[in-house]
């Protein structure tokens, strides 16, 4: 008998992806194809992305197709919303249901349903080897270019996790600073890789970050102006990614401090695209029992939603 496989998609507002997981909880692909935005373009208009999607997914099925030749499609899950709660939406979303939709009714097989942001956990836990989240309650950091929140996960249930959101950023995300600020320096969107790399070089002094954090709730728009003003003063790149980065590092300390004292000692899983910074990882994983994912995992993908799709299959979810 063939082996089952479960099929994940994800077409988030940057990247399309597709993952297949055995079941045993292999992860066998994990593709992805970002999404073209122009020199100086500090994003994409959800009608651009829609349409991206749909060049990228061809393309992407014939990668997944070389996987799912060898075994049995039992299930496919997708990300149709950013957050599991009511009102959540966002377009560009719609090709992945699209596209999910179809490969399920095609093979006969069931469809479920997740939240990009419960896949984004489900990929941490996935990468981290930290399965026993999946049956206690942690705090959990979503931190990515349209995402800065602070969660508290109960547990799970038939749409992902169950989360509280605690806090956050109240005005600009981590992600939002760092491409704005890359673009500024010249960089490439999406700038967190070319950012953190720049920021290793650095062995320049620069003044010490201010953050602005009270209680569970954080402001970012600030670190903008900030790395600007440094810009214009140095000149220095290098220097204005250090600044940055260690800036947004403090506030996500700050932050994992308040929840910490809030909850009590409880595991704490950091995912989204910011979360693949190792500078910023390396002045988080002292404060407790912290868990990553890799920067594979920690960028968009569908693993976790094929991770979800599995669980939720076998009747773990």
């Amino acid at each position: 008998m063939k082996p089952e496989y479960f099929l994940g998609i994800d077409t988030s507002n940057y990247t399309t992806s597709l993952a297949v997981i055995s079941a045993d909880g292999e992860l066998l692909l994990n593709a992805k194809r970002p999404l073209t935005v122009e020199k100086g373009a500090r994003g994409l208009r959800q009608s651009e992305a829609v349409f991206a999607h749909v060049k990228n997914l061809p393309s992407l099925w014939e990668e997944a197709e070389a996987v799912l030749s060898t075994g049995r499609l039992a299930a496919v899950g997708v990300s149709m919303t950013p957050r599991h709660q009511a009102g959540s939406y966002m377009p560009c979303f719609l090709s992945g249901v699209a596209a999910a939709t179809s490969a399920a009714t095609a093979a006969g097989v069931p469809l479920y349903r997740f939240s990009h942001q419960c896949g984004h956990l489900a990929a941490a836990i996935l990468s981290s080897g930290r399965y026993d989240l999946f049956d206690r309650p942690f705090g959990a950091f979503h931190v990515s270019g349209g995402t800065t929140e602070v969660l508290y996960v109960s547990g799970i249930s038939d749409g992902g996790f169950s989360a509280e959101i605690l806090g956050g950023a109240v005005d600009l995300h981590a992600g939002q600073v760092i491409d704005r600020v890359g673009v500024m320096l010249g960089l490439d969107f999406p700038c967190g890789p070319a950012l953190e790399r720049l920021a290793a070089e650095n062995v320049g002094r620069y003044p010490a970050p201010r953050i602005s954090v009270r209680g569970m709730e954080a402001n970012l728009s600030g670190l903008e102006n900030l790395s600007e003003k440094l810009w214009r003063e140095s000149g220095d790149a290098r220097l204005v990614a250090a600044y940055v980065l260690d800036f947004i590092g403090k506030t996500l300390v700050a932050l994992t401090e308040e929840l910490l004292s809030r909850k009590g000692s409880l595991p704490v899983l950091y995912g989204g695209g910011v979360m693949s910074n190792r500078r910023i990882r390396s002045m988080l994983s002292p404060l407790g029992d912290t868990a990553f994912a890799e920067p594979a995992l920690s960028a968009d993908n569908a693993a976790g939603i094929a991770l979800l799709c599995q669980k939720r299959h076998g009747g773990s979810l």
